[in-house]
């Protein structure tokens, strides 16, 4: 992907993999959203607000997104509690398609499958992400083996420094689909970062087609949704997990507060316009349609 036409076209849909419809009212679920900080180099209102399905919507439309993901954010057990109130009101408020609850820390495997069998109630729930508190980057072994039982996937949501341990532990797990979050949260675009990260990707992406790789959350570490900035990463993990392993995602509102839903989308377009018509509808719709079920 190294010559690119000079207007390349827009891909004909979406299915974007990494939403989060929440209300910073709600202090309980999502007390992180209570205090934006200031200083920063994005504009913090554009995380830091009330994000409903109709804003979302608004801000994607020029893109043909047919159906979208929520993945958990409120925190704790809230997040269970999440999982049920979105898919309970789902149909009216016109998504999500999907949504990804959350597993927060227990104090026994039981007590974290029971928390998988309460969310199982929701007929959008397709699996979980970890919601703090964890000192691995995956769970005890019986609760990926509950997880797979139960037809659902694991998002692993950890930086660079864990990748290749979360690959470690993952060998074995054949049957249980894994899709790590935010192309693999490098946290600086520093040289040293940039080798770490590396490797933990050729590790996962060496795992098998069970392991697919979420293009998100690159906006956080490198403060931008620019094709510049974005390109590298998202070309090697293209590269290392393929076309039918790689799915593109807003994060938004959090990547909002580096760009427009237009200018990161026009990014993701730009980066993948020498690849044929095929191979774009998986990456901006067809693989997180196929993975998430929706």
């Amino acid at each position: 992907m190294t010559s690119q036409p000079t207007q390349p076209t827009q891909p004909t849909r979406v299915v974007d993999a990494h939403v989060h419809i929440w209300d910073p009212a709600r202090t309980d679920w999502y007390p992180y959203l209570a205090w934006p900080p200031e200083g920063g180099v994005g504009d913090e209102s554009r995380m830091f607000r009330r994000f409903d399905v109709d804003t979302y919507k608004t801000e994607s439309a020029k893109w043909n997104v047919e159906k979208f993901v929520n993945v958990a954010a409120a925190t704790g057990p809230h997040s269970v509690d999440e999982t049920i109130e979105l898919d309970n009101n789902a149909e009216a408020s016109g998504g999500p398609d999907a949504i990804i609850g959350g597993l927060p820390p227990t104090e026994t495997v039981a007590e974290a499958i029971g928390l998988l069998d309460r969310q199982m109630a929701a007929s959008r729930f397709r699996g979980v992400r970890p919601m703090g508190g964890m000192k691995a980057p995956l769970p005890d072994r019986e609760v990926l083996e509950a997880l797979r039982d139960r037809n659902l996937l694991f998002e692993v949501m950890t930086h660079a420094d864990q990748l290749r341990e979360a690959a470690t532990q993952l060998a074995g797990f054949d049957d249980l689909i894994v899709v790590i979050e935010h192309t693999g949260w490098p946290r600086s675009n520093s040289d040293d970062e940039r080798t770490l990260w590396r490797h933990g990707i050729d590790a996962l992406a060496d795992l098998g087609d069970n392991v697919l790789c979420k293009l998100s959350g690159l906006a956080m570490p490198l403060q931008s949704v620019g094709v510049d900035a974005l390109a590298p990463w998202l070309e090697y993990a293209i590269e290392a997990f393929g076309v039918d392993r790689c799915m593109f995602a807003s994060n938004f509102p959090v990547d909002a507060q580096f760009g427009t839903f237009d200018e990161l989308y026009t990014t993701f377009s730009d980066v993948t316009a020498v690849l044929d018509s095929e191979a774009r509808d998986k990456l901006f719709a067809g693989n997180a349609e196929r993975v998430y079920r929706c």
